[in-house]
């Protein structure tokens, strides 16, 4: 049975459905690969016209020459796959295995099994993993042109598979829009996905999560999956997130999550198990107690050997009326772990046979090494009993392989809870293998069980699996991307934000009572980024509510912007609000009391070096930003073609006037080379509003766009929350929640406004000057204001060491005028105290 799909597929997989070897005569041949997903999906893509990207098992030094096509006698799954339809993936070997070995298997497969402590974190392999998954993606991209330009209109439908290419997305997504290509993007994870606290072990794993965002449906096996990730783009990201219909938005776009468990192809196997010839000659009265594994630590099988051995001990009625047939399949020979995983589980066996043997049996036969699927039919009718027990698994398909092979005497299957096929497989006795007692006596009780039991429980399995085969879970993903029947997708698409959708993030941080500080941004936060900064006005409701804020008795306002003071506070226009320009090294309170952080005089001196050389390549739309103590070389006008050799010049003006370089938005910006930026900036605020006991007693509210907001969002982390506004498919943050656009600072600022309401509007007494002092009780109360104050325009310019800043503010929590005076006399060893 062929599922149909409207879009052609584009399969992106580690390895392709089949390896390319050599014959005799050391021509290319194809060696098949068994397995679900090709069992499934080659014929699909046989069938749309699609093509399949991976690894063919040989490395860029092995000079592969080409993809052979299937032999006539080909009864394979891929025997219709022709060679144009594949696209190999040549790597070096060096590349590859740093890929593979060092990232994929010694840092996802544990960690994504709830192993972590077996997870290796090498930077080294996780930039080769990148670099890997980025010539996947090139290669992604070359096929999607082939079938666009085979078929004109089509909209391609590319699957992604698994956790060797969770990075992959993103690379084709940005070639995509660069080249207005339209696509459908697809992620499947067959491992399992590990909940928030095992996941954030990962050094990396915010850029990971947001590569992984850059499908438009993501499925995993189960639903716990399903809210483990989401859970994760949440916590880690700030995604808005619906659980309910399991959507994540990101970027602007709608992400929809899917549990897609996936299966088997059932009647292939049921036929072969009717048609195998019998492999295993035992006595008739014993009863074969069937294990299939992967040699992996994954998959219990020492802990299972124990068990065994534990059964024996206690029940010696079994000893020559049992045997556990045990498979391992070679894995990963080439680690030490996995050689020293199989020298243990070869002295446990080679234990328990000494120990328990007769003239006549032995308890446990092993196979180590690869079997046909039709000699794995034989072994799995024949068997009394299957022991399938992962300590941890995605699914497990070895479970439903069983099932399905029960075709004459009705077995008992034994299943770990821990496997993702437990969560749906009731019928089988289910056991913790970590529980060794428990485990023996279950597989006691399977080997007794009697035959009605059996076969009711039999029979209930091999219902479910027959209905939900591999081919319903391939129907299942392609009705999950649109690409089964011509159903709408609107309902898997998030809302727009609402005003009541940031009741989730801030419902328990502001209450009618709360004193409240808003420090936000301008550019990109409060105005949309513009290409010129004379244009980023800010919205006329956007204005309005700030406005309305402003006059709230306990909301203060902030505007921290890397424009200049003069140039931010006549762009926002508001009064009785602190304005703070230059990334905050020049900040005004509503009072007209004003910091102004001091810089060095080398560095205005390069500066001014800087000022010239930078103007003499303001061409091409490029322009210079001044704001007395930095500058920006703006280049957001220049023709995308000319960009590379501006920013190059721009770069060694910088370089030639020995002043550091700080990347904005199409940008260069000079900055003092203090230590001195929007967190520190933010803190003084705050302290100088509302006292050095200001954390315990006020709310504060940061929103930010750029990489400079991002030292506030560091700063104020654990005693603010704070809002990244982007629309990146890659920015890494320490922001608590994710905001797609200025749009949605509006939003925020509206449901503050809701939510503050119910409080007195008066009139703003920091419109006359007002200063804020702290009472003995430690609440802020407001001075009568003073008319015709001389403080009102004083401006001071503290220097200072990091030191001196905290014991000052600790000591003088002051932000009108005379305190200032007085930070200064105490500076200058002017003042008693």
């Amino acid at each position: 049975m062929v599922i149909q799909s409207t879009s052609p597929i584009i399969v992106v997989a580690n390895r392709l459905p089949f390896i390319v070897g050599k014959d005799e005569n050391g021509k290319p041949v194809r060696k098949q690969c068994a397995g679900g997903l090709v069992t499934a999906v080659a014929p699909v893509v046989v069938e749309t016209n699609g093509l399949w990207i991976g690894w063919p098992g040989v490395f860029l030094e092995d000079n592969l020459e080409y993809i052979p096509e299937s032999s006539p006698n080909d009864k394979s799954p891929t025997a219709g796959l022709k060679s144009e339809q594949v696209i190999p993936v040549n790597l070096p070997r060096d590349q590859f295995n740093a890929y593979y070995n060092g990232c994929c298997n010694a840092t996802f497969w544990p960690l994504f099994h709830s192993m972590p402590d077996r997870a290796l974190f090498q930077a080294d392999k996780w930039e080769a993993y990148l670099s890997v998954n980025e010539e996947f993606a090139k290669l992604t991209m070359l096929a999607v042109r082939r079938v666009i330009a085979k078929e004109p209109g089509v909209v391609p439908l590319v699957w992604i598979h698994d956790y060797h290419l969770m990075c992959t997305a993103n690379f084709i997504r940005s070639a995509c829009e660069a080249e207005g290509i339209t696509i459908k993007l697809a992620f499947f994870l067959h491992i399992p996905f590990p909940s928030w606290d095992i996941m954030r072990l990962f050094p990396w794993d915010d850029e990971l999560l947001q590569n992984i965002l850059g499908c438009d449906s993501i499925g995993f096996h189960l639903e716990d999956y399903c809210l483990n990730f989401i859970d994760c783009c949440h916590r880690r990201l700030g995604c808005r997130i619906d659980r309910q219909r399991m959507l994540i938005e990101h970027n602007s776009r709608t992400v929809s999550v899917h549990p897609l468990p996936i299966s088997i192809p059932y009647e292939r196997f049921e036929s072969l198990s009717k048609t195998a010839e019998a492999v295993v000659k035992n006595n008739p009265e014993e009863q074969i107690l069937l294990c299939v594994d992967r040699l992996d630590y994954t998959k219990g099988l020492v802990h299972r050997i124990k068990a065994f051995e534990r059964l024996l001990e206690k029940h010696p009625e079994h000893i020559e009326k049992v045997v556990l047939l045990q498979v391992a399949v070679p894995s990963r020979t080439d680690v030490k772990e996995y050689q020293e995983l199989k020298e243990e589980l070869d002295m446990e066996i080679g234990k328990l046979n000494g120990r328990f043997s007769t003239p006549n049996w032995s308890p446990i036969r092993y196979i180590y090494g690869c079997v046909s699927q039709e000699q794995l039919a034989a072994f799995y009718r024949d068997s009394s009993v299957a022991l399938v027990t992962p300590l941890r698994d995605g699914m497990n398909l070895v479970a439903k392989e069983f099932v399905a092979c029960q075709t004459k005497e009705p077995g008992v299957l034994v299943l770990s809870p821990f496997a993702g096929a437990g969560t749906a497989m009731l019928e089988a006795l289910q056991v913790n293998p970590y529980e060794t007692e428990l485990f023996s006596e279950v597989i006691h009780r399977a080997i007794t069980m009697p035959k009605d039991e059996r076969e009711l429980r039999m029979k209930l399995l091999r219902k479910r699996e027959k209905e939900r085969d591999v081919n319903f879970w391939l129907e299942s993903f392609l009705k999950s991307v649109n690409c089964y029947t011509k159903t709408s997708d609107s309902e898997n698409r998030l809302m727009p934000l609402r005003e009541e959708d940031f009741s989730t993030f801030l419902e328990n941080y502001v209450t009618e009572s709360t004193k409240l500080a808003l420090l936000l941004d301008y550019d990109g936060t409060l105005a949309p980024i513009a290409p010129h900064p004379d244009l980023a006005v800010l919205p006329p409701e956007t204005k309005k509510v700030l406005q309305r804020l402003a006059n709230m008795p306990d909301v203060n306002i902030a505007i921290i912007s890397g424009r200049s003071l003069e140039n931010v506070k006549q762009m926002v226009g508001i009064e009785g609000i602190t304005y703070a320009g230059n990334h905050g090294f020049q900040i005004r309170h509503p009072d007209g009391t004003m910091f102004i952080h001091p810089v060095p005089q080398e560095y205005l001196e390069n500066l001014t070096k800087l000022r010239g050389s930078l103007k003499a390549i303001c061409e091409h739309g490029a322009w210079l930003e001044d704001k007395g103590t930095g500058i920006t070389f703006h280049f957001r006008a220049v023709d995308d073609a000319l960009v590379p050799d501006i920013m190059s010049k721009a770069r060694q003006c910088f370089k030639d006037a020995g002043i550091a370089v700080y990347p904005s938005h199409a940008a260069f910006e000079a900055r003092p080379p203090v230590t001195w930026n929007k967190g520190r900036a933010a803190i003084y605020i705050l302290r100088t509003l509302f006292g050095v006991d200001w954390c315990d007693r006020i709310s504060t509210i940061f929103a930010g766009d750029d990489n400079t907001d991002e030292d506030a969002m560091k700063t104020l982390q654990g005693m603010a929350i704070t809002f990244r506004v982007t629309a990146d498919k890659n920015v890494r943050t320490l922001a608590n929640y994710r905001l797609p656009s200025t749009d949605a600072v509006f939003t925020m600022l509206k449901w503050i406004e809701r939510r503050l309401g119910a409080r007195t509007v008066v009139e703003n007494p920091r419109k006359r000057a007002n200063s804020i002092t702290t009472s003995a009780g430690g609440s802020p109360n407001r001075l009568s204001p003073r008319s015709n104050s001389p403080h009102e325009n004083l401006v001071s310019s503290i220097k200072m060491s990091d030191v001196d800043f905290n014991q000052m503010l600790a000591k003088v929590p002051l932000s009108n005028g005379v305190a200032l005076t007085t930070i200064n006399k105490v500076l200058e060893g002017q003042h008693p105290n």
